[in-house]
């Protein structure tokens, strides 16, 4: 399993609209995406959020990098990480 960690910038005044853009365009992509398994939005503090989205293995998690950006309106993706996940609890 491999996990995609993404940090964003979120303008504070555009926030509604970035939260309605990742429920009804970033969100229905992401799990829809081959080998999605999880994902967890981190509420933003400062302007700026995480979140941790893990799938099935590196190679499907690094094909749905992509999916990420573009719709959200007031968001830059800062960074993008892929790690292996080294332990999962329910």
């Amino acid at each position: 399993m491999h996990a995609v960690l993404v940090t964003l910038a979120i303008d504070p005044a555009r926030a509604p609209a970035a939260a309605a853009a990742l429920m009804n365009d970033v969100l229905p992509r992401l799990t829809a995406a081959p080998g999605f398994v999880s994902g967890q939005w981190l509420e933003p503090v400062d302007g700026r959020g995480m979140s941790i989205l893990t799938f099935e293995d590196g190679e499907l998690a690094r094909a749905a990098v992509p999916l990420l950006g573009g719709s959200a309106p007031g968001v830059t993706i800062e960074s993008v990480e892929l790690r292996r996940v080294a332990l999962m609890a329910p």
